[in-house]
């Protein structure tokens, strides 16, 4: 893939521990899928994998989504987090994060498990999370549930301050 370059340099974040921030402060993220040039925008929940720099998400067994992953697994992604109108400068102040990867679905019973406590943690009320996961994580639950798993290319921030 062709690499580019931020045309505005003083907009990129450039420590990834910033850029880790916003993963975790945020609860959703929108794919950008193609097949046969036809684009496709799908927004998901997900879990992140700090250890091994992968996105987690779940979802049904079939549909647009999947038929466009099993033609072409290669996707791009962004998270966004929208701060606020700068009232008066017709613009508005963000931080997001860009990704490319490659998209496969998860087999391993044990590696959905991870999956689905790391999803359970990012989304669920703190209060709530142990009897969640007691509730959903069980030997028989991940065989029923598909899994898809990013693993990343590449990582770039932008922001618009305040």
């Amino acid at each position: 893939m062709q690499k580019y370059h931020l045309r505005r340099s003083d907009k990129k974040i450039k420590k990834i521990e910033d850029i880790i921030a916003i993963i975790n402060r945020q609860e959703y993220l929108t794919l950008a899928l193609c097949n046969n040039n036809h684009p496709y925008l799908v927004s998901l929940n997900y879990g992140y994998d700090l250890e091994n720099k992968c996105f987690y998400f779940h979802s049904a067994t079939e549909g647009k989504k999947l038929e466009f992953l099993k033609q072409n697994p290669s996707i791009y992604g962004q998270i966004l987090e929208q701060l606020k109108y700068k009232e008066g400068e017709c613009s508005y102040a963000y931080r997001s994060v860009q990704f490319g990867g490659e998209v496969t679905f998860v087999k391993d019973n044990e590696e959905k498990k991870h999956a689905l406590e790391l999803m359970i943690e990012k989304i669920e009320t703190p209060a709530l999370i142990l009897n969640t996961k007691n509730k959903f994580i069980t030997d028989k639950i991940p065989e029923r549930v598909l899994i898809g798993k990013i693993t990343v290319n590449e990582f770039t921030g932008k922001e618009e301050r305040l």
